[in-house]
């Protein structure tokens, strides 16, 4: 993993792999490490926010050979259940894209177990990795200018579903009624990193 300093009081690791940055963030929390303020895992990195008058910086990234020869990944901090009403209106060109019938879109869609791998684009959208190969699809050539909220969708390696109304590239599978982020809420966003998802086909 390379290393690239963030100023003076940050680090960015490159992971090359949205789940190895997850499992990476996992590894460095259970260290209970002095001056450590956050960890923002993205894409194919995780950003160390630390104290710098607190922080041991040199021994930190002596930590990080040993995590790459871990085995086993670390375990999910919570399992949630996303009712889907699969009527979405990308359904039928994610058919066409992939050569599945709809029915096995649905089935490989909701039987996948995904893993939160981080939060961006609007507050509380999870990136969610674990998609099945056969339905990587691009995203739209086109963009919608709104989309309602709890929609289900599909672009490249991830299964996102947007928590409010906004622009939309995704394409979209389904609806969801389960509330993705609430600010009278606490914590506000109802999944966090490392978390895992499983969609239910609902009616």
């Amino acid at each position: 993993m390379n290393t690239h300093p963030v100023g003076d009081s940050a680090l960015l690791i490159d992971t090359h792999d949205a789940m190895v940055a997850q499992h990476l963030r996992t590894y460095i929390l259970r260290q209970s490490l002095k001056g450590l303020r956050e960890l923002v895992p993205a894409h194919n990195t995780l950003l160390v926010e630390y104290d710098a008058l607190l922080f041991d910086l040199t021994s930190f990234i002596r930590l990080l050979p040993k995590f790459e020869q871990l085995k086993r990944p670390a375990a999910p901090a919570r399992a949630h259940d996303v009712p889907v009403t699969y009527d979405g209106e990308d359904l039928k060109e994610v058919v066409r894209l992939t050569g599945l019938d709809m029915a096995e879109v649905i089935q490989r869609h909701s039987s996948a177990t995904y893993t939160v791998a981080f939060l961006g684009f609007a507050p509380g959208f999870p990136y969610l990795i674990g998609l099945d190969p056969k339905l990587r699809v691009p995203r739209l050539k086109t963009p919608r200018t709104k989309i309602a909220s709890g929609a289900v969708a599909i672009a490249d390696e991830f299964s996102g579903i947007y928590p409010r109304a906004t622009p939309a590239g995704w394409c979209i599978l389904g609806y969801t009624d389960v509330v993705l982020f609430d600010p009278d809420r606490e914590p506000p966003a109802l999944l966090t990193p490392g978390d895992t998802v499983h969609f239910r086909p609902s009616a």
